[in-house]
């Protein structure tokens, strides 16, 4: 690795663009990259530069269009900023032959500079290749087995936005060995400040292969802690946008993470790469038709969350179609038009058969009424049109038979009404839930009305199941749910209803469920958000957690999810794991976290302090009377302060570079049963980058004997 101190001199000399032909060898390379990286974003701020000069008087039509059109304007403004500690560009790719049309024939090889977005010069040539571009594509899976044409592979390093060093790797040299690459080591090793960042500059070959799979089908990724799952997810979706950007335009797409902080913590990522419109929610957002106020014991959310209330719901909101008993008049000026109970009951049979929604059946049936009055117009003599159709569809008579036939149906209701009689669930639920399971969902004690009602967040799920049967939730182009092993088969069927036209990228991993219903297997999850047989891929390698904790945190794999085979992590960091049990009680183990985290704030980055939801109260008194600041999961961290207080149970998809772990086995037993609490211990092993210090008092769970 060429190395050259920040101090060094830049070279004189004009930058190369990306695209031009591989420069002779440079007496200071440094200098010349210094000098590209300077061009480069003074390319960009004139980019900035000529869209904020853009005047709009003269091209608009309407207001409407006006605003639209400022609105793309501005948004195209904010993706043009240069941030200033991100690089524009962090690698290069030399070409053995020209690739490119505006290549002159004969000219040799050309160069690219890879970055996070698209930069070209006055002339319109490019001096940055968006990482997205498939002209890229070889920078993240070249290899000295396959080169893909690449003569040379540079990585570049930074410090605080400084270009600082640079690494080459000669893919079409045989006699050069292959070498861990010390650059993007460093960059994977990097502590942690502040909000998830990006790993555009240290995508590996099978996570690319993630990235860039066709936006046709649902990818499902089953990931190890570490492996960049999550990570490989948002750029999933920045690279979606960027090859199809006009159809995900009109379509959508939707980010969804299991709680507020976990989104918090994401956000910045997509923003970084250029993409602002991607929407993100939680799943008890995305169903958010009632306040949630209660809470179900374990048995009862097994039960809801169950692919078994789907049809309950069903036979639920079908209950009320009745056979019509008598015939529909319809008197228009001196006439009546009869239309007998048995075609009604012809038209009423239809729909139902022909399993549309609910409320689309609704709306169809006063019109087939009304076709059939026409009919009898017709042969009576008349000509009626279009209008008269609307007209009979709207009269009274057949609104009557519409209300007795095929009343409304208001999902939140529905839902409350299930809970609440007794005879009507036991008849939506006949040969589908037990009558112990149906004592199991109704309430106790029976609410006032439905805006008293105790609903929870199953509740809310099983209340989105009933809106979709009444009327086809939108569909969005691609959705992402990532920690999808949490989720129920309702709530599969919750986010699955919100891709039924697009594609979906599931990230996960089946050893951190830690919910009553968490997923047994993708296959079973695959089938309830309706996307059976997609693709699996497994991520077992990890960049992130060094090996000595995911080797220890892996002794639990054989109880929590057999068939999982065991991470590894290229990232050897001896001496990254301690355990140390402290005797005495909780005065004395307080004082030992305490003393921990002071020593992991000695280092660099990031610091969280994991322990079971009992103990953070207790955690919380002692780290302000000792004067350490602490912050809740989700807030960024600063400089200043950058120690977080982490309830275990939203330890789920966080990351730090150090973690002090408090008393293992009071995490354990405070979940339902014991593989829960050893799952939820397995998350909270798997949070450090850099070092992990286990504290316990108690003896720790005989599985990581």
């Amino acid at each position: 690795m060429h190395s050259p101190t920040p101090t060094d001199t830049t070279a004189a000399g004009n930058a190369a663009t990306a695209g031009s032909t591989a420069a002779p060898a440079d007496a200071d390379p440094l200098g010349r990259e210094r000098s590209h990286l300077a061009a480069s974003r003074a390319a960009l701020k004139a980019m900035r530069a000529d869209v904020e000069a853009l005047d709009l008087s003269d091209v608009t039509g309407t207001w409407v269009s006006a605003l639209v059109l400022q609105k793309q304007i501005d948004e195209r403004i904010k993706a043009l900023a240069d941030l200033a500690h991100t690089p524009l560009f962090f690698g290069r790719l030399d070409y053995l032959h020209a690739i490119s049309e505006a290549a002159s024939e004969g000219s040799g090889g050309e160069r690219f500079y890879i970055g996070r977005r698209h930069v070209h010069d006055a002339g319109g040539d490019p001096m940055v290749i968006d990482w997205r571009a498939p002209v890229s594509q070889p920078f993240y899976r070249a290899s000295r087995k396959d080169p893909m044409d690449v003569a040379k592979r540079r990585r570049f390093g930074y410090t605080g936005g400084e270009l600082t060093a640079y690494e080459d790797e000669n893919l079409s040299d045989p006699d050069e060995a292959d070498t861990r690459s010390a650059l993007l080591a460093a960059e994977i090793e990097k502590p942690r400040v502040g909000p998830m960042r990006d790993i555009v500059a240290t995508i590996q070959p099978e996570q690319d292969e993630i990235v860039r799979a066709d936006i046709s089908g649902t990818v499902c990724v089953q990931g190890a802690p570490g492996t960049g799952k999550t990570a490989v997810g948002l750029h999933r979706v920045a690279y979606l946008l960027y090859a199809h950007r006009d159809r995900l335009a009109r379509t959508g797409t939707l980010v969804v993470g299991p709680n507020r902080s976990f989104l918090h913590y994401i956000e910045q990522v997509l923003p970084a790469l250029g993409e602002l419109d991607v929407a993100q929610a939680t799943v008890q957002e995305l169903v958010g038709h009632v306040e949630v106020r209660g809470t179900d014991a374990a048995d009862t959310a097994r039960i809801k969350g169950d692919a078994r209330m789907a049809e309950v719901l069903r036979n639920a909101v079908r209950a009320g179609i009745t056979l019509p008993t008598e015939p529909c008049v319809v008197v228009r000026g001196s006439r009546r038009w009869r239309v007998p109970a048995y075609e009604l009951e012809e038209i009423v049979r239809e729909l139902t058969d022909r399993e549309i929604r609910y409320g689309a059946a609704m709306e169809a049936l006063p019109q087939r009424i009304a076709h059939a009055v026409l009919v009898k117009m017709e042969q009576g003599g008349e000509a009626p049109d279009d209008r008269v159709q609307d007209a009979v569809a709207r009269n009274a008579a057949v609104k009557a038979v519409v209300k007795a036939c095929w009343p409304a149906v208001d999902p939140v209701k529905l839902v409350h009404r299930l809970l609440t009689d007794a005879a009507f669930l036991a008849a939506a639920a006949d040969g589908v839930l037990t009558a112990a399971e149906q004592a199991l969902l109704r309430w106790e004690k029976a609410p006032r009305s439905v805006r008293t009602a105790p609903w929870s967040a199953a509740d809310a799920v099983l209340i989105d199941e009933a809106a979709d049967l009444v009327h086809r939730t939108p569909s969005l182009g691609h959705v992402v749910v990532d920690e999808a092993q949490d989720l129920s088969p309702m709530q599969y069927r919750a986010v699955g209803r919100r891709c039924t036209t697009g594609s979906a990228t599931v990230l996960g991993d089946l050893a951190q469920g830690t919910t009553p219903w968490a997923t047994g297997s993708w296959e079973e999850a695959l089938h309830h958000l309706g996307k059976a047989g997609a693709h699996v891929e497994e991520l077992t390698t990890g960049f992130r957690v060094p090996d000595e904790v995911i080797g220890y945190a892996s002794r639990l794999l054989p109880a929590i999810a057999p068939g999982l085979a065991p991470a590894t992590s290229v990232r050897e960091a001896p001496g990254s794991l301690v355990l140390r049990h402290v005797p005495g009680g909780a005065e004395e183990l307080d004082a030992a976290v305490l003393d921990a985290c002071r020593a992991a704030l000695g280092h660099e980055g990031s610091v969280g302090l994991i322990a079971a939801d009992a103990r953070i109260p207790a955690l919380a008194a002692a780290l302000d009377a000792a004067g350490l600041p602490f912050l809740d999961p989700g807030t960024e961290t600063t400089a200043e302060a950058r120690l977080t207080l982490v309830p275990a149970s939203l330890a789920k998809g966080l990351e730090y570079d150090y973690v002090v772990l408090d008393e293992p086995a009071a995490i354990v037993t405070g979940e339902p049963d014991h593989r829960t609490g050893l799952r939820r211990l397995y998350v909270s092993l798997t949070r450090a980058v850099s070092g992990l210090t286990v504290l316990h008092a108690e003896s720790l769970p005989e599985e990581l004997a």
